[in-house]
C-alpha cells in the first residue's frame, strides 16, 4: 500500500485549500465555533457554495452536476473540509442522497434514473432517507417484512421501516422490499424508491436518549410509486442494497479518521483542563484511542488504495466499522470520566453532529457536548450493523473461519422450508 499521493492528487489539494480560504471568513475557526443561530444560516449558504464549485458530488459526472473527479480527490475533498471544520453534507438529508443513494444509483441505474434523480438531489429537490431497517430486521436484514406488488404501472408498498436518519425532514425514501412472497430471505428482494409527500405515508419521530427527535419510523399503508422507481432490477435487491452499504464505508474512510484525530484532540485538552493528563491511567487511555486512530488512518488508505484501483467494496469494510464504532465509546467514556461529577449537570455548548465526532471548533470543555456523544456513541455499534455481526462477517468471510450456525425464527418459517 502506498502511503503517498502523487503530484497530480497533491495539486488538487492545494486548489482545494485555496477555494477554502478564499471562502470562509478570515477569523474561521470551524463551524463549531457558531452557535445554533448563526449556524442555521451558514448551512444552506455554504450549501450553496459547494453546489457551485461542483464539490457537493464531487465524485459524480459533470452531466449530473457533480465534479467528474476520480476517487482519491473525492477522498481528498472531504479530508480537506473536515481539516477546516466544514461539512461536506451540509444539510440533514445530505448524507443520504449523496453518500449512499447517488453511488448506488451511478452503479445500478437506469439512464432516466441518474437523469431524474441525481440533478435533483444536488439541487435539494429530492431529500431522502433510508428504508432499510424493520422492528424485526435490523443487523438480520434480509429478515425484513415490508413487501410490495406491482399493480398495473405501480408498486402498491405495505410495511413499516425504523430509524430513519433526518426522516422527518425527507420527501423521497429508498426502501428494500419483499416484492416475491414465497422467495427466501435474501431472494425477492427489490429497492425501490418512494415518495413520502403522498397518502398511505406515515412518518414519526423517535426521541432518543440524547432527548433529541432525529430518527424516524415510516409506516407505508397501500402507498404507491411508479413501476419504473425500481433499481437494479426486481428481485434484485439484496445486491443492490449490499453495494450501498459499501459505498457508506468507502470514499470518506479517510475524513472520517481526520475527524477522529481532531476528537482526540478536544479529548486531549478536557484532560488538561481537568488536571488529568498527569494520571497514568489516563495517559494510557489515551494512548490506546491514539493507536486506534492511527489504524482507523491506514484502513481508509488501505480501502482507498483499492478503490482507486477499482476494485469493488469487499467484507473487510466490516473491520474498519467495528473498529470506528468501538474506539467512540471508548473515546467518549472517556470524556465522561474526566468530566467525573460534572457529566450529571452538563453545560456549554451544545453537541453539533449526531451520527459521529463533533466538528472543528466546538469548545473542548463542554461537558454537554460531551455527555451527548457519550450518549450518541452507544447505538452506533448496533446501526449499520452490529459489532457482532461485523466480527462474524470478519471471521467467516475474511478468515475463512465456520459459518456461525443459523437459527431459524419459527414464527417466520414457513412449512416445507425445513
Amino acid at each position: 500500500m502506498d502511503l503517498h499521493y502523487n503530484a497530480q492528487a497533491e495539486a488538487y489539494r492545494s486548489r482545494v485549500r485555496e477555494l477554502i480560504a478564499r471562502t470562509v471568513p478570515q477569523d474561521w475557526r470551524g463551524i463549531g465555533q457558531l452557535d445554533s443561530t448563526a449556524r442555521a444560516e451558514f448551512l444552506p449558504w455554504w450549501r450553496k457554495t459547494l453546489q457551485d464549485h461542483r464539490l457537493l458530488a464531487p465524485g459524480w459526472p459533470e452531466e449530473y452536476g457533480g465534479g467528474g473527479r476520480g476517487i482519491v480527490e473525492q477522498s481528498i475533498t472531504m479530508e480537506e473540509l473536515v481539516r477546516a471544520g466544514l461539512p461536506q453534507t451540509p444539510l440533514p438529508n445530505d448524507a443520504c442522497g449523496f453518500t449512499l443513494l447517488g453511488p448506488t444509483l451511478l452503479h445500478w441505474g437506469t439512464p432516466e434514473q441518474k437523469a431524474h434523480y441525481l440533478e435533483r438531489t444536488i439541487d435539494g429537490t429530492i431529500r431522502w432517507a433510508q428504508g432499510y431497517s424493520e422492528p424485526e430486521a435490523g443487523s438480520d436484514l434480509f429478515n425484513l417484512r415490508a413487501k410490495a406488488r406491482l399493480d398495473g404501472d405501480s408498486w402498491v408498498v405495505n410495511g413499516q421501516k425504523i430509524w430513519q436518519t433526518a426522516g422527518l425532514s425527507a420527501n423521497w425514501i429508498f426502501v428494500l422490499v419483499r416484492t416475491d412472497p414465497e422467495a427466501e430471505r435474501s431472494k425477492g428482494l427489490s429497492f425501490l424508491l418512494v415518495p413520502i409527500d403522498q397518502p398511505g405515508v406515515e412518518v414519526r419521530g423517535i426521541r432518543n436518549m440524547a432527548g433529541e427527535v432525529e430518527f424516524a419510523e415510516v409506516f407505508f399503508n397501500d402507498a404507491r410509486t411508479d413501476a419504473d422507481n425500481v433499481v437494479g432490477g426486481v428481485g434484485n435487491g439484496a445486491k443492490v442494497a449490499l453495494t450501498l452499504l459499501g459505498f457508506e464505508r468507502a470514499a470518506g474512510g479517510v475524513a472520517a479518521a481526520l475527524a477522529a484525530q481532531i476528537e482526540l484532540e478536544r479529548l486531549v485538552h478536557l484532560a488538561r483542563s481537568t488536571g488529568r493528563n498527569r494520571d497514568r491511567s489516563v495517559r494510557q487511555r489515551i494512548a490506546d484511542c491514539r493507536t486506534s486512530t492511527h489504524v482507523l488512518h491506514c484502513l481508509a488508505l488501505r480501502t482507498l488504495t483499492a478503490a482507486a484501483a477499482a476494485r469493488p467494496p469487499g467484507p473487510e469494510s466490516s473491520i474498519t466499522k467495528l473498529v470506528a464504532s468501538e474506539y467512540r465509546k471508548r473515546v467518549t467514556e472517556l470524556a465522561v470520566d474526566l468530566l467525573d461529577i460534572e457529566a450529571l449537570a452538563p453545560r456549554g455548548a451544545e453537541a453539533i453532529a449526531a451520527l459521529g465526532p463533533e466538528p472543528l471548533g466546538l469548545d473542548p470543555e463542554s461537558s454537554a457536548a460531551w455527555v451527548t456523544d457519550f450518549l450518541h456513541a452507544r447505538p452506533g455499534t448496533v446501526y449499520g450493523g452490529s459489532s457482532e455481526i461485523q466480527r462474524n462477517t470478519i471471521g467467516e468471510q475474511v478468515l475463512g473461519l465456520p459459518r456461525e450456525p443459523r437459527v431459524t425464527n419459527p414464527r417466520t418459517e414457513r412449512p416445507g422450508t425445513h
